[in-house]
């Protein structure tokens, strides 16, 4: 999940809080891939709060349709990888949806990531770092419904 970062520090030993965090939001969401009894990967994320559409920030001029889907973590396991497996957990996750836009974070140290999304239909808006010990991460926005 956060490749590039070490186990032992802070930011990622906080992902036990990341998925409480957004397991506890209202409108919450996820999908596991299985093969037989394996797991091959996971998508989740929640819609944000009216009003606290952090990404504003980035955009000279912001949508106005603007119910966002936040999706927080896509994990595909290394056997299922290059498989099609996080494009069908994407599209199954944000294809759903009755929001306007999902967005996202990309650690800007992949840029094989970042288009891969693109491929999908996001496009870069900015870049953030949301906590000071976290890796600075391309801010990535796409509209609803998917191509």
């Amino acid at each position: 999940m956060y490749s590039g970062v070490t186990e032992d520090e802070e930011f990622r030993q906080r992902f036990p809080w990341f998925v409480d965090h957004w397991g506890g939001h209202p409108g919450f969401s996820c999908v596991i891939a299985r093969d037989g009894d394996e797991v091959a990967g996971f998508a989740y994320g929640a819609p944000g709060t009216e009003g606290r559409e952090w990404w504003r920030k980035h955009l000279d001029e912001a949508p106005e349709r603007a119910r966002t889907f936040h999706l927080s973590e896509l994990m595909v396991r290394e056997p299922w990888r290059k498989t099609g497996t996080a494009e069908l957990l994407h599209r199954t996750l944000v294809g759903t949806r009755e929001d306007d836009l999902a967005v996202l974070l990309v650690d800007v140290t992949h840029p094989k990531v970042q288009a891969l999304y693109e491929s999908w239909g996001y496009r870069k808006v900015g870049e953030d770092q949301p906590f000071p010990d976290s890796p600075v991460f391309a801010v990535m926005m796409a509209e609803l419904p998917l191509p």
